[in-house]
């Protein structure tokens, strides 16, 4: 894989006001996609040379399930093709996508998430938009449906890159990509952006302040951020630390308090914080399916008591705040 199917992503990217810092992208972005990248990278990549030719659709980026529709249902042989072609990227673990009949029934109802935060946040017509562990893009594609002129989606998993390319191959945006890297490789004078997404990134990583103070840098003065990860039902100023792991996970560091999240916001610098959502993780929302067939959430709660977790933790409760760069 190089970056030939990002090029017209880029070339939308050299028209706005981040076009300084297009070819540090590539520079960063090339090693990530080349050989020996991954050692499914060719099998990954055979699965998309694979996808059928599709008739022409409606291209659906606001509504629940993104994705494209035919004037007639397919023909039974060539849907069938589809579906067993795009399972070979499995798991798909946020959604759901709907490809022509083909429902993509994802892990995660991450539209549920975005709908308990698209009405609270700043309008996203004509911005420029990072989401930071984007996984697939699901929330990249909406956000370009509420409007945004340029979507940067990064996520260091090269499964969920070439998903993403998997779909762009039906949906045909160049507004918006999935780029091969995490915070820490964008490039360090890297900034100008109106909207800034955290999705369920805080609680990997090991230094939450640092990464609430890369946020605040990749925004322009008065841009927004969108900050949403796991926290503690508990008053006042608490943290959670688990000593191993948590609802299985070895890498959560941290779980704060809502009050303490709000406060480390304003130590970094974020003003006008709000908290807009805070609601506990059901089984349906995150689950097993026949296109995520590993275990999921309900297998990671204690059986006797779904409000722990198996090692005795408050099952996952995720809270939404929105706070400003001044």
């Amino acid at each position: 894989m190089d970056l030939t199917a990002f090029q017209p992503f880029f070339a939308r990217l050299a028209a706005t006001s981040l076009a300084p810092w297009r070819s540090d992208l590539e520079d960063v972005c090339l090693p990530r996609l080349g050989a020996g990248a991954h050692g499914d990278l060719p099998r990954w990549e055979a699965a998309v040379a694979a996808l059928p030719e599709l008739p022409a659709g409606v291209t659906r980026l606001d509504t629940a399930c993104v994705g494209i529709q035919g004037e007639a249902p397919l023909d039974p042989a060539l849907e069938q093709r589809l579906r067993e072609t795009l399972r070979r990227l499995h798991p798909w673990r946020k959604g759901p996508y709907c490809i022509h009949g083909v429902r993509i029934d994802t892990e995660w109802r991450s539209d549920w998430k975005w709908d308990r935060l698209a009405a609270a946040i700043a309008p996203l017509d004509g911005r420029l938009v990072l989401d930071v562990g984007c996984g697939n893009g699901y929330h990249a594609w909406r956000m370009l449906g509420a409007g945004a002129r340029l979507v940067l989606g990064i996520d260091p998993t090269l499964l969920f890159v070439v998903q993403f390319l998997a779909l762009e191959r039906y949906l045909g945006r160049d507004e918006v990509a999935v780029l091969p890297l995490g915070i820490q490789d964008l490039p360090p004078s890297l900034t100008g952006f109106d909207t800034v997404f955290s999705m369920g990134v805080l609680y990997h990583r090991r230094s939450p302040i640092d990464h609430l103070l890369e946020l605040w840098r990749l925004l322009r003065p008065g841009g927004e951020l969108v900050l949403e990860t796991l926290v503690l039902e508990a008053g006042g100023q608490q943290v959670l630390v688990p000593p191993a792991r948590y609802a299985s996970m070895r890498n959560v560091w941290f779980i704060p308090s809502v009050e303490s999240l709000a406060v480390w916001l304003g130590r970094a610098g974020f003003v006008d914080i709000r908290v807009v959502d805070v609601t506990r993780t059901s089984r349906d929302e995150q689950r097993a399916t026949d296109w995520m067939r590993f275990q999921s959430l309900p297998d990671h709660l204690d059986p006797a008591d779904p409000g722990l977790t198996i090692e005795g933790h408050p099952a996952p409760v995720r809270a939404i705040l929105i706070a400003r760069r001044p």
